[in-house]
Parts: structure tokens; C-alpha cells; sequence
């Protein structure tokens, strides 16, 4: 009887459903960082960058002095939350989405937002380097523990943007050259 009891007991340990439990990664490796042509990079200016994957879409806002014109001693780092001036924001759309929706002076209805997740906590690391031939700045961005939490507390698991790329700001010339 104890044998039949272990037994049972096992049996229900091992068949326990773990719920709707999903953990999601984002996977942005492949898509390159956008901007608006309207709204270029610019050094000491709030700037927002985002990333698209069909009908995803990964936006980046940072504050003016986080993109420095200037070779960086150490990397930058700002903290990112749902109420600062630094965030991460996760969207799902309807159907694809271009750079279009983002850029247009009168906002698109189409695609909609299916889902919008903003990031809780992370941060973001920003290292400045001159380019080779001095003419400009590279910014490497890069993430770390960045929190994404859905309206119903699931928690995406994202290792795939930790690195999100590299944008430019022209070194400033001096006038009359």
C-alpha cells in the first residue's frame, strides 16, 4: 500500500501543469539601429532610437547627456524605468510595421498596437570612441538586465539585445576650415 501511495504521489508531482508559464526572448540581432531623418542623433539632445522585426518593435529613449560629442573615459551608463528619463519600450503590432509609423508627421492608424511593454528597471551603457578617420563619433549602445514585465506579471527573458548597436554624430568642425 505505501508502494501505491509513493507511487501516486510521484505521479502527481511529475504530471503538475505549470500554468500558462512562457518565457519569451526578444530577438532583434538582426535589425539595424533607425531614426527619423527628421530627428537625426544628435550629441547632447534627447534622442530616441528603435529597432523593428516585423511586427515588433524595440524603442530606446535617452536623455541629452547621454550621447556626448566627446571620446568617453569610462562607458555612460543610465538606468532605465517606466518613469525616468531613460526607457525601453516593447511593442506588438497588428501587422508589420516600418519606420514610417514612427516618422510620419501625422501619426499612422495602421498597424496597431497590439501590446506595449515598457521596461521596469536595466540599464544602459553607452561607450564613445572617434572613428578612424576623425570625422566622427561612434556610440556603441549596449543593455543589461533589462526588466520587461507584461500587464499580466510575466516576466520577458530577453539575452538577445544586449548588444543594440552602434550610431554616429559628426565630429564638429571648426568655422572657416
Amino acid at each position: 500500500m505505501k508502494k501505491i501511495l509513493v507511487f501516486a504521489l510521484l505521479a502527481t508531482f511529475l504530471a503538475c501543469d505549470d500554468g500558462d508559464l512562457q518565457i519569451e526572448t526578444l530577438d532583434f540581432d538582426s535589425a539595424s539601429i533607425e531614426v527619423c531623418d527628421n530627428n537625426p542623433i544628435e550629441a547632447n539632445s534627447t534622442n530616441v532610437l528603435f529597432k523593428l522585426n516585423d511586427t515588433e518593435a524595440l524603442i530606446l529613449e535617452l536623455p541629452a547627456d547621454a550621447i556626448l560629442n566627446e571620446v568617453s573615459e569610462a562607458e555612460i551608463e543610465k538606468s532605465v524605468s517606466a518613469s525616468g528619463s531613460t526607457k525601453i519600450t516593447y511593442r506588438t503590432f497588428s501587422d508589420n510595421v516600418s519606420k514610417n509609423y514612427f516618422c510620419s508627421e501625422i501619426p499612422l492608424t495602421e498597424p496597431t498596437v497590439v501590446e506595449e511593454i515598457i521596461a521596469e528597471g536595466g540599464s544602459v551603457f553607452i561607450n564613445t570612441v572617434i572613428s578612424t578617420d576623425s570625422t566622427n563619433y561612434e556610440h556603441t549602445i549596449t543593455l543589461s538586465g533589462i526588466s520587461l514585465v507584461t500587464s499580466d506579471n510575466s516576466r520577458i527573458t530577453d539575452l538577445s539585445i544586449n548588444n543594440f548597436g552602434t550610431v554616429t554624430t559628426a565630429v564638429p568642425t571648426e568655422e572657416g576650415q
